[in-house]
């Protein structure tokens, strides 16, 4: 059985999250967003760029 933190997590351990939330505050990139926010959207596209996956329904199976 898997032990410790899966590989997606320890990579975006070097994402600066404080960094991020300043750039969304600074383009106001959550003010339309109600329930899927910047940084919800870009763990998703970031997990599809890994995985290689190539269209939506490809990231939706696999998520």
């Amino acid at each position: 059985m898997h032990e410790g933190k899966h590989v997606f997590t320890q990579l975006m351990k070097f994402l600066p999250r404080k960094l991020f939330r300043q750039c969304v505050q600074k383009h106001d990139g959550d003010a339309y967003c109600k329930a899927f926010s910047c940084h919800d959207q870009f763990l998703a596209m970031a997990f599809a760029q890994l995985t290689l996956r190539e269209g939506l329904r490809g990231i939706q199976e696999t998520l």
